[in-house]
């Protein structure tokens, strides 16, 4: 009785279950399958309303607490630095795999496809700019002042009266969020149910082989280079994926892995990284860290040219990668940025037809997961290892937190007062 009472009141089980009920509806009652949309749309703003007090709180109570401000300066430039390294890393093996299983070969190009679906993305694509992703992007510019802010707080003699009020704010704050995230499973129904509603799952078969190389290519960098990367501090990225899988679910069946990074920060502070490289690194990755995005990318420009029977040489590829290595940066900022940097990539190249963006618009939604879970996967990694690096990571806590993950899974009994978080 007791199993089956922990089973009913555990949010993974009902995540998993609203995403099998989200692929019956859509399959079966496409039209009411797209209508589910809403629940996902407004389950991933409700979440976005919590991630910038989020940020602002970790950060500002974290560099307040440093004491030593030139560490900010030098975790800020590790955690650039590794972003670079580990995308750079990400994009050529996407072209690498690309060329390797050659997933464009023998796809024919529709005439019947619309290009004009492409027109609003490619107008995006020539506006781009790095000022505008700074003035669209409000985690950045959220992580820019708080930064700020907790070096003044750090020096304020009221430094210890304005602390506490924060800790107060950031209890009050995860603790709301705690009981948003009761509601997950609609979020992961309404994003699963219109997902499959609107595309349906024959539009995947033309371009079946490129589904199954970006996931496969995926699979590869996490249990490859993010295993290694982990590996160098002895941490097992089976027992971490473990931890955050109920954080997985939910980034699965909203294809947003914005609406699991309040979680995901919280959770990497209880496994014992530090307060203040969470709130430095977290944020900052979601901009300059997008590994499954950088993945796709590399991948989607190499099959369009495949489709096309473009012979690329070796100038042309590195003008691939360095436009890449750029503008992947940009993604995060921009609303449609996988085809917006898709867009600005075709366009800087100027050997392959734009027109092949609208053959991927299809499927792009069901690759959507696959980059936002790599994503999400790949900042928590760069978490562990910046803190460790920094020698401010408490193995204990990692042992704790691995070993009792049904204590962070039990968020419905949690909220409900049967359980305490507050250790």
């Amino acid at each position: 009785m007791k199993s089956i009472k922990k089973i009913l009141t555990n949010l993974t089980f009902w995540v998993l279950l609203a995403i099998f009920a989200g692929v019956l509806l859509g399959h079966f009652l496409p039209d009411k399958g797209v209508e589910m949309k809403v629940l996902g749309t407004w389950f991933i703003a409700v979440v976005k309303v919590f991630i910038n007090p989020i940020i602002f709180l970790t950060i500002t109570l974290g560099i307040g607490s440093m004491g030593d401000l030139s560490k900010v300066g030098r975790v800020g430039g590790k955690a650039l630095l590794y972003f670079e390294v580990v995308t750079t890393f990400a994009l050529i093996i996407g072209i690498l795999v690309a060329y390797m299983i050659q997933p464009g070969v023998g796809v024919i190009v529709s005439t019947e496809v619309d290009t004009n679906q492409i027109s609003g993305f490619t107008k995006q694509a020539q506006e781009h700019s790095w000022w505008q992703f700074i003035a669209d992007n409000h985690t950045f510019q959220v992580l820019i002042f708080s930064i700020f802010f907790g070096i003044i707080l750090g020096r304020l003699p009221q430094k210890v009266r304005i602390t506490n009020l924060l800790n107060l704010a950031a209890k009050f704050v995860f603790k709301l969020l705690h009981w948003v995230m009761i509601l997950a499973p609609l979020g992961a129904f309404g994003g699963m149910a219109f997902t499959i509603g609107k595309y349906g799952i024959h539009s995947i078969i033309p371009l079946a082989k490129l589904m199954v190389t970006v996931y496969a290519t995926m699979t590869l960098f996490i249990f490859g280079v993010l295993y290694i990367i982990l590996r160098m501090y002895k941490v097992s990225l089976l027992k971490f994926l473990n931890y955050i899988k109920e954080e997985l679910l939910i980034v699965l069946g909203t294809s947003s892995s914005e609406a699991a990074l309040p979680n995901l920060m919280e959770k990497l502070e209880k496994m014992g990284c530090a307060k203040s490289t969470v709130g430095l690194v977290v944020p900052a990755g979601y901009s300059f860290n997008l590994d499954g995005t950088t993945i796709y990318l590399s991948m989607a420009v190499i099959f369009l040219a495949q489709v096309y029977q473009i012979h690329l040489d070796f100038a042309q590829l590195m003008t691939i990668i360095g436009v890449l290595m750029i503008t992947s940066k940009g993604a995060a900022g921009v609303t449609g940025s996988g085809f917006v940097v898709l867009a600005s990539t075709l366009t800087a190249v100027k050997v392959i037809p734009l027109d092949g963006l609208a053959m991927l618009l299809g499927v792009d939604r069901f690759m959507s997961e696959a980059r936002a879970i790599t994503n999400f996967i790949g900042n928590g990694v760069a978490t562990i290892w910046i803190s460790n690096h920094e020698k401010e990571f408490d193995r204990q806590k990692m042992d704790y937190a691995f070993a009792h993950v049904s204590e962070y899974e039990d968020i419905l009994t949690d909220n409900l007062g049967i359980n305490s978080r507050d250790r």
